[in-house]
């Protein structure tokens, strides 16, 4: 029923997590609690979250509000050394998983890691747990950069005015692709990529209308053209057969 990186949100008390990683042998789901500064991986029963989720005490997000935004066009070339630095500490962390989940093993392995690579215990710690919190991939660990004007920044969307070509006569207006909609379209190829042994656009797109989009009016889905094109753009499919 989940994958790793997907976000549950809770009713009451109201708390966002992300599933890190899926024991499916001891049936248990290791979440981490976005938006914390101090919070930890912890192991549930999965058949307990599952539970939550179809019950309606939580529900599945169909975007990821948290994830790390794709890089700038136009990096300086200090954030890419940091964020190196930083992908090289996690990386080698994440190579101890599952016992990275275990606060008393964490322990060990971070002091491990920081004097291997000869950084401070809590600086190990911020990236593990920038990693977890913006959607476990290198991008995370990127530093915030504003790219304010620079040349292939998507332009801003004005309410009521819908950006790129216009649709033909008698079709649905369609919908602007802000950032949480571009965050679905990848979480969908994502999605679909580990559950299938070959990838499809066609494929992909089909899946995600009927996981995220079921119950949508016709003017708010989006088209297999733009979920093509912010695929290319964010460097999240290119290379696969279109099916």
């Amino acid at each position: 029923m989940f994958l790793p990186n997907d976000v549950i949100e809770y009713c009451a008390p109201q708390r966002t997590v992300r599933v890190l990683w899926i024991d499916r042998v001891r049936a248990l789901v290791y979440t981490f609690e976005l938006g914390q500064p101090c919070a930890q991986p912890r192991a549930e029963a999965l058949q307990a979250v599952a539970g939550d989720v179809l019950a309606r005490h939580a529900r599945l997000l169909l975007h990821d509000p948290y994830a790390a935004p794709p890089p700038a066009p136009l990096l300086p070339q200090k954030h890419r050394d940091l964020q190196a630095r930083a992908w090289a500490i996690v990386r080698s962390l994440q190579a101890e998983v599952p016992a990275l989940y275990d606060a008393r093993e964490r322990a060990v392995l971070v002091a491990r890691c920081a004097e291997a690579h000869g950084v401070s215990r809590p600086s190990v710690l911020r990236y593990l747990r920038r990693f977890w919190e913006r959607g476990q991939t290198a991008d995370a660990l990127l530093p915030d950069y504003g790219n304010s004007g620079a040349r292939g920044k998507t332009r801003g969307a004005s309410e009521g005015v819908k950006r790129g070509r216009p649709r033909k006569a008698g079709q649905p207006p369609g919908l602007n692709i802000d950032a949480a909609t571009r965050a679905t379209f990848r979480t969908a190829a994502m999605r679909y990529r580990v559950t299938h042994p070959a990838f499809s656009r066609r494929g992909a797109y089909r899946q995600m209308l009927d996981e995220f989009y079921r119950d949508r009016d016709p003017g708010a889905v989006p088209s297999f053209g733009q979920f093509s094109y912010w695929l290319d753009k964010d460097g999240a499919g290119p290379g696969e057969p279109q099916r």
